[in-house]
């Protein structure tokens, strides 16, 4: 089937594609010569044309690792071992030369002879390798692991034949490699990108070695009308040049300009923003770690200037882009607010807190389950629950089902000291029925996200702001039913946060116009919505003239359509002169156009495939649309893998260097593009 391209004693991958270019530092561009993909990558790592070949051409990848085999001795010939356990019973068996007291250097292979090892460029050395790298990516573990010889002693029981790849060629080599392809992948998404919108995020450390790391996402809509994100750089922070710093990775992705909103939290005059959480239910590391919260709202972000203004200030005049609230931590604020206000619930939440560690901890793991079942309270075989829980949200859901189990627990666990009394649990289920509304609109904005970061998995579900507006409806209409009568200051500060933090979207033109353009939602929400298509017309308008100057990278070049087949009853003729003429259409305004979609009744329908499927009808709705739908209304993956960084993976505790860091924090965040 295919003609033979090298001898056996000299196969390559690369024996499958025809390399067009080659750069500095072994970095070569390759066409397949099945297909004509080209594949980008470096001479050293050859795992992306291994991975072409096995998704795409499963017969050429099954021949060359038919070819690869025939130089290699057969694995199966080689002589075992069999292994007893206490009293000589045989338990499993291995090949000679596997052994539990095997050093880190040699193991696996006998001197003299024995199982042959695979040369480095086979494709199972390879894919193990690149299996190994995703590991230390996805699990954000030290690249140093690899040298343990625990770790190698497990390798070389699952595959004698491979060959452990030193750290220095993971940490120099083949992350680094992973990283330029990234960039290249993502690069080359935005260049044609329709829109976009950008999310920036700081942590901030209280180590020595490194101030932080700023984080910037961008949320783009492609020609697909696919919505996607990825992050565009993880670097260290540098003083006070954080929008200088942020400006330049625009710069170098080809943004600049083009980004319709930037999604970041407001300047505060506080040096530090702590975490939202209930009390009692932090762990100590929590607790300690607070000083360093991931949070852009974190003070000393000015940039040389100084307040809020100036900082609002600062991202019109030197960037020309308008900065928007994150909403989920819009939510997460007026929970702290109003949680800071009731001090009586602070002793209460904590002796509740302590009742469900005790719990955790003394009734086994499949009794628990029973009654901590819900998203994000997975018991499982960890034994402590109090691991998975470090939103307030999760921590309110898990406080709301310990009150309804609160009698079986305690059979469960026996009597004790812990135990919630009347008024204590009359308190605390107070607590939880004024904050299900605000629980609720944050499972709709990050529920998602959340059990992303808990099962590891990503996915390109993204949620806009035309959210917020109907959640900050729904949440006024509660706050102002509601009473809490053993805790008056709890609904009196909720209620004021809630004002000052989110009752400027109800007249926010930018809201009003995502709301609208949302086809579940469109009007239904107003109660003037004469007024509300006055604003929206208004808007639509100022956006509809942007975004025909909307800005492209000077290498993009939009292609030209194709141009569509005439049918021959197009063609006037006598035959078919009974035929009644169709009208010539005529292009509608943008009132007409906002005129006829509100007509229409709401739909279900997922808002990026019905703006896809109505861009012809719609055409001007359709260029607000896909800007203004691109705006995220809860925080960045990124986000999350900062908090995970900041507990397993600090300068100090993981002895990395942060350049190191800011990699696996990279990759991590742009996993899917690379791997799925």
């Amino acid at each position: 089937m295919f003609a033979p391209m090298a001898s056996i004693s000299k196969v390559s991958i690369l024996d499958y594609f025809n390399i067009v270019f080659e750069g500095e530092n072994g970095k070569i561009e390759s066409n397949c010569k099945a297909c004509g993909t080209r594949i980008q990558a470096k001479r050293s790592v050859t795992s992306n044309f291994v991975t072409h070949l096995k998704r795409k051409h499963q017969a050429m990848y099954d021949d060359f690792v038919k070819r690869k085999d025939m130089k290699r001795e057969g694995y199966p010939s080689a002589p075992m071992h069999t292994l007893t356990t206490n009293g000589g019973n045989a338990r499993f068996t291995l090949p000679v030369g596997v052994g539990v007291g095997a050093g880190a250097g040699g193991i696996g292979a006998r001197e003299g002879g024995g199982v042959s090892k695979f040369d480095k460029h086979d494709p199972r050395q390879v894919l193990i390798s690149e299996a190994i790298a995703k590991m230390i990516v996805r699990d954000l573990q030290p690249v140093s692991m690899v040298e343990n010889c625990g770790f190698r002693v497990l390798l070389q029981l699952l595959e004698p034949r491979y060959t452990p790849d030193p750290q220095y060629y993971i940490q120099n080599q083949l992350l680094p490699a992973y990283t330029y392809q990234a960039q290249v992948t993502i690069r080359q998404a935005l260049a044609s990108a329709h829109a976009l919108s950008l999310s920036l995020d700081v942590w901030r450390a209280s180590s020595a070695a490194t101030l932080g790391y700023l984080g910037v996402t961008c949320h783009f809509l492609s020609l697909e009308w696919q919505m996607s994100s990825a992050l565009l750089a993880c670097l260290p922070l540098s003083g006070n040049r954080i929008l200088s710093d942020f400006e330049e990775v625009c710069h170098s992705h080809g943004v600049s300009g083009r980004a319709f909103r930037v999604v970041s939290d407001p300047l505060l005059a506080t040096t530090t923003v702590k975490p939202c959480c209930l009390p009692g239910f932090c762990q100590e590391e929590d607790e300690e770690d607070d000083a360093e919260r991931w949070n852009v709202a974190a003070g000393g972000i000015r940039n040389g200037h100084a307040g809020e203004e100036a900082w609002e200030d600062s991202w019109e005049r030197d960037l020309g882009v308008c900065r928007v609230d994150c909403f989920s931590h819009s939510l997460s604020h007026c929970v702290r607010e109003a949680l800071r206000s009731c001090t009586q619930l602070s002793s209460v939440l904590a002796k509740a807190g302590r009742f469900y560690s005790y719990i955790t901890t003394v009734v086994p793991p499949e009794k628990l389950s029973q009654v901590f079942d819900g998203p994000g309270m997975e018991i499982g075989a960890l034994g402590n629950a109090s691991l998975l829980i470090r939103d307030w949200a999760t921590q309110l859901k898990v406080l709301r089902r310990l009150l309804e189990s609160v009698e079986v627990l305690e059979e469960m666990g026996g009597p004790g000291e812990m135990v919630l009394g009347v008024t204590e649990t009359a308190l605390l289920r107070e607590l939880t029925d004024t904050l299900e509304p605000f629980m609720e609109a944050w499972d709709m904005v990050c529920g998602e996200r959340q059990a992303e970061t808990q099962t590891d998995t990503q996915t390109d579900r993204h949620v806009s702001i035309s959210l917020a507006l109907p959640c900050v409806l729904g949440l006024r209409k509660h706050l102002s039913e509601t009473s809490t009568p053993n805790c008056p200051s709890l609904m009196a500060s909720l209620s004021q946060a809630a004002e000052r933090r989110l009752a400027p979207i109800l007249e926010d033109p930018l809201y009003i116009t995502a709301t609208t353009l949302d086809p579940q939602f469109k009007l239904t929400w107003s109660s003037d919505p004469e007024w509300h298509r006055q604003v929206l017309l208004k808007e639509l308008s100022k956006y509809s003239a942007d975004s025909n100057t909307e800005q492209l990278p000077h290498s993009y070049t939009s292609p030209a359509p194709a141009p569509s087949p005439v049918s021959p009853l197009a063609r006037p003729c006598k035959l078919f002169s009974f035929i009644k003429q169709r009208p010539m259409t005529q292009a509608k305004s943008l009132e007409q156009e906002l005129a006829i979609y509100l007509r229409e009744e709401p739909t279900d329908e997922e808002a990026w495939h019905y703006w896809r499927r109505k861009a012809i009808d719609f055409p001007l709705l359709a260029q607000v649309a896909k800007r203004a739908l691109t705006i995220p209304a809860c925080s960045t993956v990124v986000e999350s893998i900062f908090s995970k960084a900041r507990r397993c993976l600090r300068p100090e505790r993981g002895r990395l260097l942060p350049k190191n860091l800011e990699t696996l924090i990279y990759l991590k965040a742009n996993y899917r593009l690379l791997w799925t």
